[in-house]
């Protein structure tokens, strides 16, 4: 079986003025100070060297995470562009209360968080099951390509949620938060069968 382990990078200035980040490369969506420090608590109390690889998302934020997290184990390092974040197309790079005051239908009010229904508004922005069709795309062939390995995941919080979404596959797809920053969320998968089973969410050390 394949374990694959997805890590939420740490916390960015963008996280802390709770903006969209979305696929947005820059400096803002870089880790602050309490991100390294989240980063860093997490290679404390989470030795990844018992894993065969890494496996990030190719934003900085995730990089920058995976570089604290690997600075002992030296795990081999590769890149997939399907576990970057979800792209909210042009609402990338603005703030939820913005967004909600001019959008308040696209907002859950219990979770101050985009609807499915968001892209009505955000037209070029990715549904969420287009995150959930490359997550599941990602996970099989990497199942297919390692079969007995355990694989960390460095990736973002809206990829990580889509994982789950694509094995629990609940009714209301808000009912499942973002995990948190530097959180971590297992997911086993049998070989040939292609069966996925969650292990836990959304887990902090």
């Amino acid at each position: 079986m394949t374990e694959f382990y997805f890590i939420r990078h740490g916390q960015t200035k963008a996280n802390v003025m709770k903006m969209k980040q979305g696929t947005i490369n820059t400096e803002i969506t870089y880790l602050n100070e309490n991100g390294q420090k989240q980063a860093q608590k997490l290679a404390d109390n989470f030795d990844i060297s018992f894993a065969d690889r890494v496996i990030s998302s190719p934003l900085e934020r995730t990089k920058q995470t995976t570089a604290i997290l690997n600075q002992s184990a030296h795990l081999p390092v590769s890149y997939d562009k399907r576990l970057v974040e979800i792209s909210y197309g042009q609402w990338d790079g603005q703030k939820n209360a913005d967004l909600r005051k001019i959008h308040p239908d696209a907002y859950n009010d219990y979770l101050n968080d985009v609807l499915p229904m968001y892209v009505k508004y955000a037209t070029d922005g990715e549904t969420f099951d287009d995150v959930i069709k490359r997550v599941d795309e990602f996970i099989k062939e990497m199942a297919n390509k390692y079969p007995n390995e355990k694989i960390i995941c460095v990736t973002h919080g809206f990829t990580v949620k889509a994982a789950a979404l694509d094995i629990l596959q609940p009714k209301d797809v808000m009912a499942l938060p973002e995990p948190r920053n530097t959180s971590i969320s297992k997911i086993t998968v049998l070989p040939k069968t292609n069966e996925f089973y969650l292990e836990y969410y959304n887990q902090l050390y």
